[in-house]
């Protein structure tokens, strides 16, 4: 997988695309799936790599079969969350903390 890390004020946003999609463009009607972005450049990682940046990140775009599986493996999005552009799985996912920056203590 190739995994691109970018640093929010709000925290980490994480892009994963499978490596043999990594650069390409897909289309279905109005949808398009642009993996050649800089979004999605980053660097191949490990699938135990990846999980560490999963679960360092607050907003995950993942694309591509064998990234969405290991999501929905380990708990980070179910099957229904999962949108499918010219046959490759796409899935995005918002992880809430209680401390993160939407939690005020009183």
């Amino acid at each position: 997988m190739i995994a691109k890390q970018h640093k929010t004020e709000n925290g980490t946003v994480l892009a994963v695309v499978d490596e043999k999609l990594a650069g390409k463009k897909f289309e279905e009607g109005r949808l398009q799936l642009d993996l050649s972005a800089d979004f999605y450049n980053g660097e191949k990682v490990s699938e135990e790599e990846l999980l560490q940046l999963m679960k360092s990140a607050y907003i995950i775009n993942i694309t591509g079969k064998k990234s969405v599986e290991i999501a929905i493996r380990n708990n980070f999005i179910e099957k229904d969350a999962i949108i499918v552009i010219a046959g490759i799985p796409h899935a995005q996912c918002v992880i809430l903390r209680s401390e993160s920056f939407y939690t005020r203590r009183l």
